[in-house]
């Protein structure tokens, strides 16, 4: 079976990429005549032998099966919010400094006045027991040991408190709002209990994007079709690694689930239909109210509403358009994070998610005003290629080509970026 793994529009090139049993087909690029030379993402069991994020995205195609990787891939509708995080960053070109000391580069940040070393998180991401068993504990073990925040999802299959548990972790906790307003306040309480350091509230998932491809994959909604439970049959490795335990559960939800819904599936059915859709900015600031430490809002695009988050109180704004898996034919975080940053300056955290796949895509956020970027597909490549170890492969795989480029743009750090070291 082949999948795509990249959209023949994200980077401005014009042929399809296609995955097979040994790797995958490089888009095609000025360096190719015909099929010479051949150019193949790794896709093979070393992760010593991946060399870039593309590398793990092939690695995971091959080992996953095909709802698992449609439901990691697909983003809503005609997907042309999914392209457009990836053509936002290739519409910036650089403009190198020349003649500069960059003998030693420097891509540490400080986050809410701490210092960590690199300038990316983990970005909260739902369903990650489709990919790994204990999937959020290994994610957050890589980035404990990485020294960099992890955003535990609402959808997380691991119990917050068993994420909570891991050493030195900066553990966020993000926030779906869906059923009575009991359930979030026990979500938030249990959130401080846990001594989450910030509490991020997703608010572009009250309605459920239409993703249609991954729908083709049930014969209704909360069961698979024969098709698609006859193909996973067909990857063992997966299932040995997966579903050792049985089907994930939501663990941090499963209190608030009817008795027969509680299901892998079922349970995120009756959650996506359980949503809040008078979630407001009333209900906003009496979260914000509620929680004692960082507070940040995850899905605003528009830079009116990101200056209205200053004025409930609001830490920091995630800048997202959730991965282009929600309204379709938004814009991108890129697009608006310029005037985001002239609206509220110094005075809000400003992050941006989607289609971070480059350290280049990290340095030309941070230059646009960013301070920090999140990951969120990149990192479940590597956890599904190879669990915690793939984990942290991406993480460095992020750390080398920020550093490698860092010297080539004439910068000693990231904070020496700006505007003017880009061009459309």
């Amino acid at each position: 079976m082949r999948f795509p793994l990249r959209s023949s529009v994200s980077r401005g090139y014009t042929t399809p990429v296609e995955a097979g049993s040994t790797g995958a087909k490089l888009d095609r690029t000025p360096a190719e005549k015909g099929r010479s030379p051949p150019r193949r993402f790794y896709a093979g069991p070393s992760l010593e032998r991946a060399r870039t994020i593309d590398d793990l995205r092939a690695m995971a195609h091959r080992r996953l099966p095909a709802f698992a990787v449609e439901y990691l891939e697909g983003g809503a509708e005609e997907e042309a919010t999914l392209a457009r995080n990836l053509a936002a960053f290739a519409s910036y070109r650089f403009l190198p400094r020349a003649l500069v000391d960059v003998s030693s580069r420097d891509q540490s940040i400080s986050l809410f006045d701490r210092a960590m070393p690199l300038p990316f998180a983990i970005a909260p991401t739902g369903l990650n027991g489709l990919f790994r068993n204990k999937a959020d504990v290994l994610l957050a073990r890589a980035a404990a040991e990485a020294g960099i925040p992890f955003i535990q999802s609402t959808m997380s299959n691991d119990r917050m408190e068993d994420v909570a548990a891991v050493p030195n972790l900066r553990h966020w906790w993000q926030l779906y709002v869906f059923g009575e307003r009991s359930i979030r306040d026990t979500l938030v309480a249990r959130a401080e209990r846990a001594h989450c350091e910030a509490l991020v509230l997703t608010i572009d998932a009250q309605f459920y994007g239409d993703r249609e491809w991954e729908q083709r994959r049930f014969a209704h909604p909360g069961r698979l079709s024969l098709g698609s439970i006859l193909e996973a049959a067909l990857h063992p490795l997966w299932a040995a690694t997966t579903l050792s335990g049985g089907m994930p559960s939501f663990a941090n939800a499963l209190d608030f689930l009817p008795k027969d819904r509680r299901g892998f599936f079922e349970s995120a059915f009756w959650i996506r239909a359980n949503m809040d859709h008078a979630l407001d900015w009333d209900e906003a600031a009496r979260l914000r109210d509620l929680w004692p430490r960082m507070f940040l809002i995850k899905g605003l695009l528009n830079p009116d509403d990101v200056q209205r988050a200053v004025s409930i109180g609001a830490d920091g704004v995630i800048l997202s358009n959730h991965g282009g898996r929600q309204l379709d034919w938004t814009v991108a975080a890129l697009d608006v994070l310029q005037e985001a940053r002239r609206r509220v300056g110094a005075r809000l955290t400003l992050i941006v998610d989607g289609g971070v796949r480059r350290g280049t895509d990290v340095l030309k956020a941070l230059a646009l005003g960013a301070d920090a970027a999140l990951v969120g597909r990149a990192t479940l490549y590597g956890l599904a290629a190879a669990g915690q170890n793939g984990v942290t492969r991406a993480i460095d795989i992020f750390r080398e080509e920020i550093d490698r480029d860092l010297g080539l743009l004439g910068a000693r750090s990231v904070k020496d970026l700006g505007p003017d070291f880009l061009t459309r």
